[in-house]
């Protein structure tokens, strides 16, 4: 993908005597959605850090939005994640004490950027939260907040949004109303990297794509969350060596 917003080349991640991510390519289409999925201590978790910056990888390089993370400074990351990546996890993070309107604005704020106030309705509006600016985040419903943290996220114009188990903490309708939120954004050009355990949610993607012992496992293009649970059934020790499918 000579266009992608972000791409992993040999990327190898050890703690210790423990190797997370084991020669790890990929790459991610602007305007995408891309699932990443795997069973537990497939390296999921620390496949996002390294994909997003937040973590640098022992070895191979790291390509997000058109930066070689390895050649970045931490001073210039810290600004790359604050300027060109959004982040959306299960837990919303939302501050507690702050109003809908006020956790949207807050990235704005801790860069230093004008609160642009038509923005921050139109974020509000396009999460269908007009009517919650005024509210404390414990006045919210569960989807309302991921909706918020949503909001948030999109607030900077990010390049490449990293939702890690969106819908983990959501019943079944909520969460197809919060994996349409992340659908229409793509639309409009971002690129959403997704970690999930959820077949359904996966089902939401372009691609989904498999990961086993810290190696790519193979992956699906327009998934059916049918075809997602049949081949997760079939990850596990060794699988990355056994798969099939191309990435």
């Amino acid at each position: 993908m000579a266009n992608a917003a972000v791409r992993l080349k040999a990327v190898r991640k050890e703690y210790g005597r423990v190797v997370a991510l084991d020669g790890v390519d990929l790459a991610f289409p602007r305007g995408g959605c891309t699932a990443v999925m795997g069973p537990s201590g497939s390296g999921k978790s620390t496949f996002l850090h390294c994909a997003a910056g937040l973590d640098r990888p022992t070895s191979g390089s790291v390509q997000l939005d058109g930066e070689d993370l390895e050649k970045v400074s931490e001073t210039k990351l810290t600004k790359l994640r604050r300027d060109r990546v959004g982040f959306v996890f299960q837990a919303f993070n939302l501050l507690p004490a702050l109003t809908v309107a006020q956790n949207v604005e807050l990235p704005l704020r801790l860069a230093g950027r004008r609160i642009d106030k038509r923005l921050i309705g139109q974020m509000l509006a396009y999460v269908g939260l007009s009517d919650r600016r005024k509210h404390l985040p414990g006045e919210l419903s569960g989807g309302q907040q991921q909706r918020v943290a949503i909001a948030r996220a999109l607030v900077t114009r990010p390049a490449v949004l990293f939702a890690d188990e969106p819908t983990g903490a959501l019943d079944t309708h909520t969460a197809a109303e919060v994996l349409a939120l992340l659908r229409n954004s793509v639309r409009s050009g971002l690129t959403v990297i997704m970690v999930t355990h959820d077949p359904v949610a996966a089902a939401h993607a372009d691609r989904v794509v498999f990961l086993a012992d810290g190696r790519v496992a193979g992956s699906l293009i327009r998934p059916t969350a049918a075809a997602v649970a049949e081949r997760m059934t079939h990850l596990g020790a060794g699988a990355a060596d056994a798969a099939v499918g191309g990435v």
